[in-house]
């Protein structure tokens, strides 16, 4: 599955994660482990990782369940990162909370915003989900930055919310649902406001 962000960004597609990524993959998360350290969720108790390949399955049977939507972002034809609505539920929540990582060296161009009104727009459309979560550190000043431009609602902080970097850490939560864009895209939303901003 492939999709399209548009206008100022036209060479950003979010697709699947394949076995053919391998290599580029892990020389990004290589390049990028000190970038991401201090931001990544990661597991409390000790995990045996996964091989790529075994991440590819996990990845595939989360989605065709129906639990997650897992894209990288690919820019330009080269893989520079990852988005992710994780933890959906259905009935009378249809929810799910998106994550995102991108290369160090293409923060602050405005891909990783694209990419998630992309995402956002995907749930939403695509996928006829009600609201869309993202939690942010509290300390992560430019995400926290990010998540507001695109208009996601600031619910609070969640503390010990999720275990980042060693420690337990307090998370913003901003949510957005399908009534905040009134029947307008995301992605055009965002291409309106940093046109005006450029």
């Amino acid at each position: 599955m492939h999709v399209r962000a548009t206008a100022h960004r036209p060479g950003l597609v979010l697709r699947a994660l394949t076995t053919r990524d391998r290599r580029a993959w892990e020389a990004l998360r290589a390049a990028n482990a000190d970038w991401l350290r201090p931001w990544e969720a990661s597991s409390p108790l000790p995990t045996r990782r996964m091989s790529f390949s075994q991440l590819v399955r996990h990845l595939d049977r989360e989605g065709r369940a129906g639990r997650a939507q897992p894209f990288v972002i690919e820019y330009d034809g080269r893989l520079i990162g990852q988005m992710h609505l994780s933890q959906m539920l259905w009935g009378a929540s249809r929810s799910a909370r998106a994550g995102y990582w991108i290369d160090h060296q293409m923060a602050g161009q405005g891909i990783a915003p694209t990419a998630l009104a992309a995402a956002v727009d995907h749930a939403f459309v695509g996928l006829g989900l009600h609201r869309v979560a993202v939690d942010v550190r509290v300390d992560n000043a430019p995400s926290v930055r990010m998540v507001r431009k695109l208009g996601f609602r600031d619910e609070g902080i969640r503390r010990a919310a999720l275990y980042v970097d060693g420690q337990w850490r307090d998370h913003h939560e901003f949510a957005l649902t399908v009534e905040d864009l009134d029947g307008e895209s995301l992605v055009h939303r965002w291409n309106l406001r940093a046109a005006l901003e450029r």
